[in-house]
């Protein structure tokens, strides 16, 4: 028995690779498994080329390559991150997943509301979470954890201020004062 997935437009997060840097391209061919909209930093552009990948969107080209067919250029005179989060927004995707070469790219809050964004790094996995937040995870997981006011949470020993490792195979959840967390997940 075969099984067919039916995939919308824009129900997949859209991925924007703003830096490759030392990301596992096996981790990379997960997240483009369901054929994402590809957009890439112009400074990207060869590398994800020499990958064979197939590119929707470059940003800031610095000058006219020859573009694969139909790849459209987006040219502004922002910060590329907010150019693609803003085209993003407008085309009404809800949600992308952003590498980095860090997970320090910028503070991104003031799209939490309209956007959800998760940014990968060789290293982690960021994104902003609201009160409630639940997610089965292993034992030995660990999550960084940005500050918050009166933090309670679940299945979580603290290692540091703002580092916790998972006690036990289960969920874990996150309980704070205040609209949007930040955590990392270690990968």
């Amino acid at each position: 028995m075969s099984s067919h997935h039916i995939v919308r437009e824009k129900q997949e997060p859209a991925l924007y690779i703003h830096h490759l840097g030392d990301f596992d391209e096996e981790y990379l061919g997960q997240i483009l498994e369901w054929s994402p909209s590809l957009i890439v930093n112009s400074s990207e552009f060869e590398k994800i080329l020499s990958l064979g990948l197939k590119v929707d969107i470059v940003v800031n080209p610095a000058e006219l390559n020859d573009f694969q067919e139909n790849t459209r250029l987006i040219t502004t005179d922002t910060a590329d991150v907010d150019s693609v989060l803003q085209y993003l927004i407008d085309e009404g995707y809800p949600a992308v997943n952003l590498i980095d070469a860090s997970n320090t790219i910028q503070d991104l809050s003031q799209y939490n509301s309209r956007i959800n964004i998760v940014i990968f790094s060789a290293t982690e996995k960021t994104y902003a979470v609201k009160p409630g937040f639940k997610v089965w995870k292993p034992a030995g997981s660990i999550f960084k954890v940005s500050t918050a006011e009166e933090l309670q949470h679940t299945n979580l020993a603290a290692i540091s201020e703002d580092k916790f490792e998972v006690v036990q195979d289960g969920f874990v959840s996150f309980h704070f004062n205040g609209t949007y967390l930040t955590i990392s997940e270690v990968l």
